[in-house]
């Protein structure tokens, strides 16, 4: 859950919350694009590496520090989202709709003992196949829809 008091506020009030998320990618030796997806801690169901806002950083940095707490991965963010999609995500006692602007990080490199790896999975999938195991529709489709070519007109505009 968040921490600061007005979000907490708002997802109290039944409002929707904000989370940004990073969806790592690369291009495989056959030239094929590639995302990689994360297991959840509790779940163990794949998903891409999210997480709430950070003071001081902006949505496109903050999914940079979550692609490497959560997935072992540094990159480069394209300075435009890949889209949006939300969900609703389960708390002690209830539930929060949240919605996730999510940002593509050409992944640079691979950190083979990262924060969270002792709690996660990682695994490289080409997108149809990645769009598969998620179960949010909303990111599936998202991740379905990625194009090497839409990808390749932006990656020259990341930070």
């Amino acid at each position: 859950m968040p921490k600061d008091k007005k979000t907490i506020r708002k997802a109290n009030k039944g409002e929707r919350i904000a989370q940004v998320a990073a969806i790592p990618f690369r291009v495989n030796g056959d030239g094929e694009l590639e995302v990689m997806l994360v297991t959840s801690r509790g779940t163990h169901r794949f998903i891409v590496p999210k997480g709430w806002p950070m003071k001081g950083k902006s949505a496109r940095q903050a999914a940079l520090i979550e692609a490497r707490e959560e997935a072992g991965v540094i990159g480069k963010a394209l300075k435009r989202p890949a889209g949006s999609y939300c969900y609703w995500k389960r708390l002690s006692t209830s539930f929060v709709h949240v919605e996730v602007t999510a940002f593509l990080i050409e992944v640079t490199d691979e950190i083979e003992d990262w924060q969270e790896a002792g709690a996660r999975q990682r695994a490289w999938l080409r997108p149809a196949d990645a769009a598969i195991l998620i179960d949010e529709p909303e990111l599936s489709t998202l991740i379905r829809n990625l194009k090497l070519a839409d990808i390749a007109q932006h990656v020259d505009a990341a930070a």
